[in-house]
């Protein structure tokens, strides 16, 4: 089409120098035919003749060869008119004129149809090279593409193919040219290209499907298969352009982002967790199905921060509240109550990290019920409470014996009064009895230190030498049952191997506060003399760990034992937390 134009235009624009031969001659015979017409017709049909002569010149030559002719021809008429009349009459000059006139108007109006020709030509020519251009570059990139081109028929027969088609099939194209669309998808699909090729008939384009394609060594590959119609409009058309992506990579990469989504799933599951998501700029929650059950409330897409206020205790309200605040820390893990609507009380843990998605900062995380846990951790500290009770009770009550005998052995029979001496016994057995009962209760009340000192040792103080010292400490309930254990051991050990069990021997008990700049720690001394039984044993057991010698005491730190045949000397610091002024 465009060399078409090319030679159209160039016939349009002019013609060589050999045709001037063959206007001259062309002007001769109009000549002649007119001086011929001009007398067999009549002087009416003069320069008629010439008209003809002039169209043909005007639309070889140009307007101004045209021209040229035409008063060529003017003058050749009456020039011929003359000779044959001898004399030009006014007729022969209205005609010439007339001639002139109407061969220049035909002279002008072809010039401007040819103009007219010339520029639709130069329109339709460039128009043309665009298309070509357009096309070499569809080619170019049809060939060249990273994604598989085909064209085919209705019937599926392929017309073309593209380089990267081949290589995913190992086709050549020729050998793709000899097949069907449908030869090269998986028997198990190809009911979905039929459908595909259904749709393109009923007008709607582009059709899309996922399939399995065939090499052709037999092995198969998942690819997204794309058909649309080669013309826009709604007409059938036989030709269907075919794009071919493999996705076999993006499909494994799918497919194992389901699978670690469904352990992830059963891991949630298992682990009785819900999901959870805080939007910070919103202020909305969104979870998983687990998580609003933990929380008692029905499963619902998103819900605002400030409705859950009316699920979590009013204490934890603020800690829950705080994670809308994009300030705070990056990690976030809190434990809150959360009364259901049965009255039940939960306690639901909430962990999680501060993170950006699509410029917007979202705590994410996890939600755990911990109510059982939480209820069985308590059981089995009440559990080991309880058992710690019963090795202390044990441990009293092997140790209330030789006591008994120490009291026993260290009263004397006043002037061999039975009486007065069972009084005394019982006194004693007494007044041991109300420290041992002080030990066995569990209450929250506190205790003066001294009254705890003078209780312990009040069977002892008539028998021996015995001095208490010290400022008025008050200590809260636990730290006193504790303190009154370590008392009750340094007693019992005195009892059985030291100064209360010798007749002789001198107890000093006296506590003070530090003076070492250790803030307000109360130091607590018990000093023994007068001799000691077997100084060199120090026996390790329930009752030097608590008084601290095999680690940590019972109460109070910084525990000092120094036994010698001369006595024993125990320190233990008491800190702010264990005492009160």
């Amino acid at each position: 089409m465009s060399s078409y134009l090319r030679w159209l235009k160039s016939n349009v624009s002019g013609k060589p120098l050999s045709y001037v031969a063959s206007i001259l001659v062309l002007l001769i015979v109009s000549i002649v035919f007119e001086e011929i017409n001009s007398i067999h017709v009549g002087q009416d049909a003069v320069f008629i003749a010439f008209i003809p002569a002039i169209i043909i010149i005007v639309y070889l030559e140009g307007r101004l060869v045209a021209i040229a002719a035409t008063v060529v021809m003017a003058a050749g008429g009456l020039w011929a008119r003359r000779v044959v009349n001898a004399q030009l009459s006014a007729g022969d000059w209205t005609r010439a004129i007339f001639l002139l006139v109407s061969g220049g108007l035909i002279a002008f109006m072809f010039h401007r149809l040819r103009q007219d020709l010339r520029g639709a030509l130069d329109v339709a020519e460039a128009r043309l090279a665009a298309i070509d251009a357009t096309a070499s570059r569809y080619r170019w990139a049809f060939e060249r593409a990273a994604m598989g081109f085909a064209n085919t028929n209705r019937r599926g027969e392929l017309l073309q193919s593209n380089r990267r088609l081949c290589e995913m099939t190992g086709y050549g194209e020729k050998e793709l040219a000899q097949l069907q669309l449908a030869a090269l998808v998986h028997p198990d699909d190809r009911d979905a290209l039929q459908e595909l090729l259904r749709g393109l008939g009923d007008g709607a384009t582009p059709f899309a499907a996922e399939v399995r394609l065939l090499r052709k060594d037999g092995k198969a590959f998942w690819a997204r298969l794309a058909l649309s119609s080669s013309r826009p409009d709604e007409v059938s058309t036989e030709s269907v352009f075919v794009v071919v992506d493999d996705v076999s990579e993006r499909r494994t990469a799918r497919e194992a982002l389901q699978a670690q989504k469904e352990w992830l799933d059963l891991a949630l599951s298992a682990g009785r967790l819900g999901t959870w998501r805080i939007d910070l700029e919103d202020g909305t929650v969104a979870g998983s199905g687990k998580f609003w059950d933990i929380l008692g409330l029905p499963a619902t897409p998103t819900r605002r921060l400030e409705q859950l206020s009316a699920v979590v205790h009013p204490a934890d309200w603020p800690k829950l509240a705080a994670s809308a605040n994009p300030s705070s820390a990056v990690n976030y893990d809190i434990e809150i109550r959360v009364r259901r609507k049965d009255g039940h009380v939960r306690w639901v843990a909430l962990r999680g990290r501060l993170e950006e998605h699509d410029d917007r900062p979202l705590r994410i995380g996890v939600a755990a019920d911990l109510t059982e846990l939480r209820q069985s951790t308590l059981l089995r500290a009440a559990v080991r409470k309880r058992e710690r009770i019963m090795l202390e009770e044990r441990h009293r009550f092997s140790n209330l014996f030789p006591v008994i005998t120490a009291l026993v052995n260290m009263i004397n029979v006043p002037e061999n009064n039975v009486a007065k001496y069972k009084e005394m016994l019982i006194d004693r057995i007494r007044t041991l009895e109300a420290t041992h009962m002080l030990l066995s209760r569990r209450t929250s009340t506190s205790g003066m230190l001294h009254d705890l000192v003078a209780q312990g040792l009040h069977p002892f103080e008539e028998t021996q030498d015995i001095t208490i010292s010290g400022p008025s400490v008050t200590m809260p309930g636990g730290a006193a049952e504790s303190f009154a254990m370590v008392l009750h051991e340094l007693t019992t050990n005195s009892v059985k191997y030291g100064a209360l069990g010798d007749s002789q021997g001198r107890v000093d008990v006296k506590w003070e506060f530090a003076s070492d700049g250790a803030g307000n720690d109360v130091v607590f001394n018990w000093v023994e003399s007068g001799g000691r039984k077997n100084s060199s044993v120090v026996r390790h057991g329930f009752g030097s760990m608590i008084i601290g010698v095999d680690g940590a005491p019972l109460v109070g730190h910084s525990p000092k034992l120094e036994i010698s045949e001369y006595g024993l000397r125990y320190s233990l610091r008491l800190s702010r937390k264990e005492i009160e002024f």
